[in-house]
């Protein structure tokens, strides 16, 4: 099943996030040539596909795992979460429509 991941960046983590984004995306790499990942990308903080120094907000994630715990484990276990990018972290089912 899809389930959306869904981090809630803290105040002023772009540093944190700029470290901790090469060890990120080799994860996400992992699901993509697993077939797994259906998108992710960040929510910039400012109308831009480059916020600058404005940073993020969060990010989305909408992946497939086995059940809600696998994927809340791998949640709680992506670098942005060990750097303390993310404040919180929200994994809910997803249900793709479309594009079918």
């Amino acid at each position: 099943m899809w389930y959306a991941i869904i981090g809630q960046d803290t105040p002023d983590s772009l540093d944190k996030r700029t470290a901790a984004r090469p060890a990120h995306l080799v994860r996400l790499q992992a699901l993509q040539d697993e077939g797994r990942l259906l998108l992710a990308g960040p929510f910039p903080a400012v109308d831009a596909v480059d916020p600058g120094a404005a940073g993020y907000t969060g990010s989305l994630i909408v992946a497939e795992f086995a059940s809600l715990q696998a994927a809340q484990e791998w949640a709680a276990a992506d670098p942005y979460a060990a750097a303390g990018v993310f404040r919180q972290i929200t994994v809910q089912p997803f249900k793709k429509v479309l594009p079918a």
